[in-house]
């Protein structure tokens, strides 16, 4: 492919993206997918500031007023405001709105290096290391924090998990040694759906002076809109931060992250002097920030309310329960009972049962690693409809297996 010396008209550059995105898989079939087709008032709302750029905030000044409304919402929902007395700098550099410290992020993976990141820039200046500093992850953590290693030199620990596919307290505990600087924990493991003992993990960060962060990137929209709620956000004393991403149930718009802190000293250690911009300085890891993204996040989150989230929630659930309750009838069990809309079945070779589904069917699924099993997401583009077949092809499926 060549950039062409004259410009084609709008016709036929329509005509080929048209074209090309036919082989994008629309979300109709998809059961694999921890994000989903955005509510239509954050696609109009992300249109609308698809031009701001919340990494020069001065020259933004609505798109960033939209960014501190949505962190102050998300810090409401994740009980922050019960815990922080006093107000922070915003990454503006200005003082905050009220006392939720963060900002907006292109999703979990960003929010989970700048996490790690704070812990190290923290640690390292509170503590003496003696070695590679390390932090200490549940297996079933996502794989950013790979990444998160390879980037910034820290070791990676990884607590096995019990027979729930829970971290393991004990398997923690064991892997702490004077080189940690911090915990994580996931409340919405991708693979399960699991939420770990965040109140025994927050015991044990409290007792090594340990900083622990929560990934909740696909919980943090689930968890507090579920009948009942496990205790996983600023409640619990010893979380230091938290992941969460509105682009999954949320309902917002691609790229829609978010990274909340319990002080403002996190913020602090993440400063970067801009003398270049309309603002002293920048806390983020991206330096040119979407604003359309927080116009969509702000836009969907007003628009629903808590009313209409519990309700996305409850529907979601309605999917899961449904699916369990036929793939029982074919015989297959759930690897644990579904803690939210994410559910793993034990099915005879599923790596085999998966291509079948998608070659014959065109059923998107995925497989869980260890052990093996078929993972379904049941998302809002989801319907009844759609489990009703889909069962009636894994019947077909694993019957000729």
């Amino acid at each position: 492919m060549h950039m062409n010396e004259k410009g084609l008209s709008e016709k036929e550059i329509f005509s080929y993206l048209e074209h090309v995105k036919s082989e994008d898989t629309d979300y109709y079939k998809v059961l694999s997918s921890m994000c989903t087709r955005p509510h239509k008032i954050a696609v109009e709302a992300h249109r609308m500031f698809i031009e701001a750029n919340l990494g020069d905030l001065g020259l933004f000044a609505g798109a960033h007023r939209l960014e501190r409304e949505v962190v102050m919402m998300l810090g409401e929902l994740l009980h922050a405001q019960s815990v922080n007395a006093q107000s922070a700098e915003t990454p503006s550099g200005r003082p905050g709105e009220g006392s939720i410290y963060g900002y907006l992020t292109t999703g979990g993976t960003e929010s989970n290096i700048q996490a790690v990141r704070g812990m190290k820039n923290l640690a390292t200046a509170g503590k003496k290391i003696v070695g590679t500093p390390n932090i200490v992850i549940p297996e079933s953590a996502h794989f950013s924090f790979d990444k998160v290693a390879n980037m910034m030199g820290i070791e990676v620990k990884r607590a096995l998990l019990d027979s729930e596919f829970k971290v393991d307290i004990v398997s923690v505990k064991s892997l702490i040694d004077a080189n940690t600087i911090g915990l994580v924990g996931i409340a919405g493991t991708t693979e399960f759906g699991q939420i770990d003992p965040i109140e025994k993990l927050s015991k044990l960060a409290l007792d090594n002076e340990l900083f622990l962060h929560i990934d909740a990137a696909f919980g943090g929209f689930v968890i507090p809109f579920l009948e009942n709620p496990q205790p996983f956000d600023f409640k619990v004393p010893g979380v230091t931060s938290i992941a969460i991403d509105p682009h999954k149930m949320g309902l917002s718009t691609i790229p829609s992250g978010a990274l909340l802190f319990r002080s403002p000293s996190f913020l602090d250690s993440l400063r970067v002097s801009t003398p270049y911009l309309t603002t002293k300085a920048q806390f983020t890891l991206t330096g040119t920030r979407s604003g359309a993204s927080a116009a969509a996040t702000y836009a969907v989150m007003k628009h629903l309310g808590r009313e209409g989230y519990r309700k996305n929630v409850q529907y979601c659930m309605q999917l899961t329960e449904k699916l369990v309750k036929g793939a029982r009838k074919l015989g297959f069990e759930p690897l644990i009972e579904p803690i939210m809309n994410v559910v793993a079945l034990r099915v005879p070779n599923p790596d085999l049962v998966r291509e079948q589904l998608l070659k014959r069917f065109g059923w998107n699924v995925s497989i869980t690693r260890n052990p093996r099993s078929l993972r379904l997401v049941l998302m809002p583009h989801n319907t009844a409809r759609d489990i009703e077949e889909f069962l009636q092809d894994l019947k077909k499926i694993t019957a000729e297996i």
